[in-house]
């Protein structure tokens, strides 16, 4: 079993999780204006990315390079892995691949904790990638609690590279944020991922 095997009324059945999906999660959080390399990328490669409309060229070229400015953002503070083998325990079935993890340490050569944002990249559906998110978050956080770095909550995103839907994972509830985000709002996208890789102390908006 895999990560990809979990639909989001199945996360909820194996670990007990509750779902609310009406809280404005972000609504507070400063939007961060993007580089102008990242401007330009975006702007160059998001045509080259939906006419080829493949999950790998919309991680490469949209999600990635966004991923790269927050780690830029962030002084090269946090470590970003893509497409990362991530076996955290095997008989719950959170095992497999993650898309992109993001972790508060500089260690880029494997994953160290505390890991705390996931990303899960779609090609087209969103709603089909949140139960395969909740599970890698919840994978996170046991990750975080072996490696005694435990942090709670723990974050995640489900992006077609243009759309993002956030999510946060506290004690049993997972929160599915009511707002999408587009990219054309780069602003805010960068400034809650920021937020998501920051002290708690330091996030702001964040209920």
């Amino acid at each position: 079993m895999s990560y990809s095997n979990f639909t989001l009324s199945k996360v909820k059945a194996d670990f007990g999780i509750i779902t609310h999906e009406t809280q404005d999660l972000f609504t507070e959080t400063k939007a961060i204006v993007p580089s102008e390399l990242l401007t330009l990328t975006l702007k160059d490669q998001l045509p080259l990315a939906s006419a080829i409309n493949t999950e790998k060229a919309r991680s490469e070229l949209l999600v990635m390079p966004i991923l790269i400015e927050v780690r830029r953002l962030l002084n090269n503070q946090i470590s970003v892995f893509s497409g990362s083998t991530f076996e955290v325990a095997p008989e719950q079935g959170l095992e497999g691949r993650c898309d992109f993890i993001l972790s508060r340490s500089t260690e880029q050569y494997y994953i160290t904790s505390p890991v705390l944002t996931i990303v899960e990249a779609k090609n087209e559906s969103i709603p089909s990638g949140l139960g395969q998110c909740i599970a890698t978050m919840i994978a996170a956080r046991l990750f975080n609690q072996q490696e005694k770095n435990p942090t709670d909550p723990v974050y995640g995103a489900v992006t077609t590279g243009t759309d993002w839907k956030f999510l946060k994972l506290e004690g049993q509830t997972a929160f599915i944020d009511v707002s999408d985000y587009y990219i054309k709002e780069i602003n805010k996208i960068l400034g809650i991922l920021v937020s998501t890789l920051q002290p708690e102390s330091k996030l702001v908006g964040v209920h």
